[in-house]
């Protein structure tokens, strides 16, 4: 919409517009009141709606690949054709329009009907179990309905709250930027209408593979055909006297988010421990409630570690243009009330403490049912552990990455949700390898920062443009080789970085 008139931007495409309109592949424009985008592929048009069903993204400043679209702002992807939206974090389709063209102008007509197609084969297993309730699981049984799967799906989680976008949790909503019925991945109702059997606040106790059935901590067994261990991870405990104090938090679930922002009403200081990204998304989102702000962590450099010195050097400067007071190379050794000691020797003053040093994946289930275990569950390209009929999505699983050509695990949101999705499919037997390539995005106060792939360590970074007028491209190489490209508000270059790992995947 133009912010100046309240109207709908670009031509009226039910009138038409010629092909010389055409600048590049993607025109903007309406129908009536929707925000129409008009699409050339190949010599073919369509008309789908303008912007991402995520977070609203524009798609118009996104990319065209094939019969598809990408969002600009977090990778998600639709068909053209149907409006499906093919890979997360985007869950929800968009609407598409009949196109026709007459002579040389392209006209857009009614809207169409949506149909998801089915995938879900006859012989499909009538029995599946999903452990877990954050990203990997819920996307998972969310996909089978989705692809037509008709079978009883039962979703264990030990969490107190139906599955939440929990990026959410360290950005908008922390912040007080974002209403609480933003955080729910869906309503209530969605779970009672797609006949999923969510069950909050369950633990599992055990999975006999043998038996084919997961025993529950109060005793009764849930049997299963096909099971997704999607355990996630946890934080890390500080193990420090004090940490135990009702003005100490962690950030993980909606009930510590709650709290954090309860504390926030009469709070005045906060420290963070711990400069990793949700640390210090934590200590923007305090920053925009207004309450003093300092970060102790022991490294030279927030961030150091997984984007370079150069970048570290930006978010430090980032963070302390809007406040935050850091205190590097650094421990928090106890708390005692309101006092942070610290291992230099000098203390701190705090109303509120958040602790964000890291998680670790929960592996003891996987473990006790005999799974094979390598710093994490190592499953294999379908995302199958070693027992079949059993595999693993999200925070805990090790998959051979034909990106980098390495066994990885990655703690990223999207990349969870993907993996969800693939094995919901080969968990219906379509036999569909995970191949998307890690993607994840961080937001401080107004600069978000955009990562694709995956370098645990490499040997150059080459920087295009400059980090410090947040207008860059960081592309982190190993033997010559881009493993990982960060960016700031280069979002088409973020893409095409996206899709050219794909394209030059290690098969």
């Amino acid at each position: 919409m133009s912010d100046d008139e309240g109207k709908p931007e670009g031509p009226d495409l039910t009138l038409g517009v010629s092909l010389g309109e055409f600048n590049n592949d993607m025109l903007l424009g309406h129908v009536d009141e929707d925000a129409v985008l008009l699409v050339r592929s190949g010599s073919e048009y369509f008309a789908i709606d303008a912007f991402c069903s995520h977070y609203h993204g524009p798609l118009a400043e996104g990319l065209v690949v094939g019969e598809s679209v990408r969002c600009p702002w977090h990778h998600a992807c639709f068909d053209l054709r149907t409006g499906e939206a093919t890979r997360a974090p985007a869950l929800s389709p968009l609407s598409v329009w009949q196109v026709e063209r007459e002579a040389d102008r392209i006209i857009v007509r009614r809207k169409r009907d949506q149909k998801s197609p089915a995938r879900a084969p006859a012989d499909a297993p009538r029995r599946i179990v999903v452990i877990g309730g954050g990203a990997a699981g819920f996307a998972a049984a969310e996909m089978l309905r989705r692809d037509g799967y008709d079978g009883e799906i039962t979703m264990l989680s030990s969490d107190d709250a139906a599955p939440v976008d929990r990026p959410n949790l360290s950005k908008d909503y922390l912040a007080g930027k974002a209403p609480e019925d933003w955080v729910p991945l869906r309503p209530d109702d969605f779970y009672s209408e797609s006949k999923i059997d969510l069950r909050l606040s369950t633990e599992v106790a055990a999975i006999d593979g043998k038996a084919r059935h997961v025993v529950l901590a109060g005793g009764k067994t849930v049997p299963f055909d096909r099971l997704l261990l999607a355990t996630g991870a946890e934080p890390v405990k500080l193990q420090i006297p004090g940490a135990d104090q009702p003005h100490v938090h962690m950030l993980r679930t909606l009930a510590d988010c709650r709290a954090i922002i309860a504390s926030t009403e009469q709070a005045k200081r906060a420290v963070v421990i711990g400069a990793s990204f949700i640390g210090l998304e934590v200590a923007a989102a305090l920053r925009e409630r207004d309450v003093e702000v300092h970060v102790v962590a022991p490294e030279q450099r927030p961030m150091e570690r997984i984007l370079g010195a150069d970048m570290g050097d930006f978010v430090r400067d980032l963070h302390e243009q809007h406040g935050v007071v850091f205190h590097l190379q650094d421990s928090v050794t106890a708390i005692d009330g309101k006092k942070i000691s610290l291992k230099g020797g000098s203390a701190l003053q705090a109303d509120l403490v958040v602790i964000g040093v890291g998680v670790k994946p929960r592996l003891k289930l996987a473990e006790q049912a005999g799974l094979m275990i390598d710093r994490g569950v190592v499953v294999n390209a379908n995302l199958q552990t070693s027992m079949p009929g059993i595999f693993a999505a999200g925070d805990i699983a090790r998959w051979p990455d034909r990106h980098s050509g390495d066994s990885i695990r990655v703690e990223h949101w999207v990349v969870a949700e993907r993996q969800g999705q693939a094995a919901a499919r080969n968990m219906m037997g379509l036999n569909e390898p995970f191949d998307a390539v890690p993607f994840f995005w961080s937001q401080h106060y107004d600069v978000p920062i955009n990562y694709v792939g995956h370098a645990e360590t490499w040997d150059e970074i080459a920087v295009d443009g400059d980090i410090k007028g947040r207008d860059c491209v960081l592309r982190y190489k190993r033997g010559g080789r881009v493993l990982a490209v960060a960016s700031i508000y280069r979002d088409v270059d973020s893409l095409k970085a996206e899709l050219e790992m794909e394209r030059n995947a290690k098969r």
